[in-house]
């Protein structure tokens, strides 16, 4: 992989200005129902560039981009490059083969909460306005950050191709075919954390999203499970676990299914694991897009007529569009309006961290690491368990 001049690392908040016709085309097809409503820029070429060192840390265990040193072109993913092993990407790696090995004791402590309290808190890259002058929002940065960062608090929808069991949910379901690692929430594609990682995924991954089905930026989620109910005894037990998740994330529309969202099912696909009684017969009675309104029908009626709220973060002085109201219930799963703003974002883990602090005398960390198909340890000290590679270091 080559590695970014440092000469391009330096970017002053006027090249800032000039926005990149390519990237706000890509994400106003991506996110069409942004196009009226007044946000940030997208990311520009010099943005780019400039959070790529970053961003690539990210993705490098799960594709390998090629960074351009030419300054007047933008970060590109190569079409020729070859991963880590040696291998192109474009062979598609086999999906998982064995369990994750962060993921049981993770789900042990987030499924002994009741579901309301599955929440975490999910952090995103913010590009910079073309000038502090045209926006409210006051910065203690200096003008060659390129970035700013946002967090917010949302809810667990389950793990990807897994959604739990919901006698109220009038979807169809997808049968049992697949497990996977993949964190799953909902969101509207009105709000700003859904342009956020359209616009700061890196090069032509932008652009492996179809007309509302994209993504890839950067992103980490932040659990804390101070304590638990033990599912045998009953009893409230102290965990005091932060688990730290970092990846990248898509967003999944009613597209799913279709020709444009191509490359990101081929992306999540890489991450999910066969059930080992079912065949790649099996395969072809699975939906994407049955899976993403699965996801729809799990939320509460009430629930699903946000997505036909007023748009989200407008001045209440602009009125609503027409039929944009508080309050709705959606019955319809395939309603027109709920469903053009509906969608289920997918972590695809390549970093957790989890930090112990239940013996205040002993705490203790562990870092797990994605390395897919190389099974070889990185880290001093570092054991691989199937793809992935722990590691416990000083808390």
């Amino acid at each position: 992989m080559a590695k970014l001049p440092r000469n391009n690392l330096k970017l002053n908040i006027t090249s800032c200005q000039k926005l990149s016709s390519n990237t706000q085309r890509r994400s106003a097809l991506i996110f069409p129902s942004l196009s009226s409503k007044p946000r940030l820029p997208a990311a520009t070429n010099s943005l780019a560039r400039n959070i790529t060192p970053f961003i690539n840390r990210l993705v490098t265990t799960t594709s390998s981009i090629s960074i351009t040193s030419n300054p007047t072109t933008s970060t590109k993913m190569s079409t020729s490059s070859t991963t880590a092993t040696g291998q192109n990407p474009h062979n598609r790696q086999p999906s998982p083969t064995t369990p994750t090995p962060w993921l049981t004791p993770f789900l042990s402590h987030l499924h002994s909460l009741p579901p309301p309290s599955r929440s975490f808190t999910l952090s995103t890259l913010h590009p910079l306005p073309p000038s502090f002058s045209s926006t409210s929002t006051p910065t203690p940065f200096s003008s060659t950050v390129p970035v700013l960062p946002r967090a917010r608090t949302c809810i667990y929808r389950g793990l990807w191709a897994q959604l739990p069991t919901n006698d109220k949910n009038p979807a169809e379901l997808n049968p049992w075919v697949f497990e996977s690692d993949l964190i799953t929430f909902t969101t509207d594609a009105r709000m700003e954390k859904a342009a956020e990682i359209v616009d700061t995924a890196s090069g032509e991954r932008i652009e492996e999203g179809g007309g509302m089905t994209g993504g890839g930026g950067p992103v980490e989620a932040v659990f804390w499970i101070e304590s638990a109910r033990d599912s045998e005894s009953g009893e409230e037990k102290k965990v005091m676990t932060q688990w730290r998740v970092r990846g990248t994330a898509w967003l999944l529309g009613p597209d799913a299914d279709g020709e444009g969202a191509a490359k990101v099912r081929e992306a999540l696909r890489q991450r999910m694991r066969r059930v080992p009684d079912k065949t790649p017969e099996d395969e072809k009675t699975w939906s994407w897009s049955k899976e993403v309104t699965a996801h729809f029908g799990n939320l509460s009626p009430v629930m699903r007529g946000t997505f036909k709220g007023p748009p989200p973060g407008q001045p209440v002085s602009f009125p609503p569009g027409k039929g944009e109201e508080l309050g709705q219930e959606v019955e319809d799963l395939q309603d027109e309006v709920a469903r053009r703003n509906f969608r289920v974002v997918v972590i695809v883990p390549t970093e957790v961290d989890q930090v112990d602090l239940s013996d205040a005398r002993r705490p203790r960390r562990w870092l797990y690491l994605w390395r897919g198909k190389s099974y070889q340890a990185r880290e001093a000290g570092g054991e691989v368990e199937g793809e992935w590679e722990k590691v416990e270091v000083w808390p």
